[in-house]
């Protein structure tokens, strides 16, 4: 009987500033601590804050998601490591991407012997919802777990999403819809300006920024330890 290959875990959100960088840091560095290996793919070619952190520590590649030859690519490099679970950060321009070419990868999931996992990190506004059709749309054999980053509010602030058609869809093909974590503005700029992976952060940074950054980790592992029966 053959064996499933690891997941792919795509950071989605399509638009920018909803905090899928910081979701794509945070799903590696969790992958780390349970000892997978890991390929990172990062799609923001124009801004690769994830790729740049994590370049030196785990397999890493660049790949232009508007263009169907990296499609192409990101398939082949599914393929080839089968021992690793593959991590995926898109860029905000992605969207016009995955409607054109989603269905290439879609279709090849079950010759991957893998699972697609998207984590669709929402904000408060319409256009997350609106973009989360699509994408469900392109790509319908896709877990999908919806985000809402806690940078934008608790919980009961998510209001257009909480009582939407989307999450009753989202939910009824065994997604869940969770919030992520909030990381103080101080750590997480840190994290970003000097580009530290989250494990050398936690190593580096001064000790209340640790402090803070060390309660945010354990937030993390308890939000994505829920995503570990699949």
């Amino acid at each position: 009987m053959s064996t499933m290959a690891k997941n792919i875990y795509l950071i989605g959100g399509s638009k920018g500033g909803v905090g899928k960088s910081l979701v794509s840091m945070a799903t590696v560095d969790y992958l780390m601590q349970r000892d997978e290996e890991v390929l990172l793919v990062d799609a923001d070619t124009s801004n690769p804050d994830v790729w740049k952190a994590y370049k030196d520590i785990v397999r890493t590649d660049l790949l232009d998601l508007d263009k169907a030859d990296d499609w192409i690519e990101l398939i082949n490099l599914c393929d080839n490591n089968p021992e690793c679970i593959v991590v995926i950060n898109t860029a905000a321009r992605n969207n016009k991407g995955v409607s054109a070419y989603g269905t290439t990868l879609n279709g090849t999931l079950s010759e991957l012997k893998r699972k697609l996992v998207t984590l669709w990190v929402i904000n408060r506004q319409r256009d997350s919802l609106e973009l989360l059709k699509e994408y469900m749309d392109a790509i319908p054999d896709a877990i999908v777990h919806v985000m809402r980053n806690g940078y934008f509010g608790e919980e009961r602030k998510f209001e257009l999403y909480n009582s939407s058609k989307r999450r009753t869809l989202v939910e009824e093909r065994g997604g869940l819809s969770l919030t992520f974590p909030d990381l103080a503005d101080r750590v997480s700029d840190d994290i970003y300006s000097k580009r530290l992976s989250i494990a050398l952060a936690a190593k580096d940074l001064p000790l209340g920024n640790r402090a803070e950054l060390h309660r945010w980790r354990a937030a993390v592992k308890s939000l994505l330890d829920q995503l570990r029966h699949e």
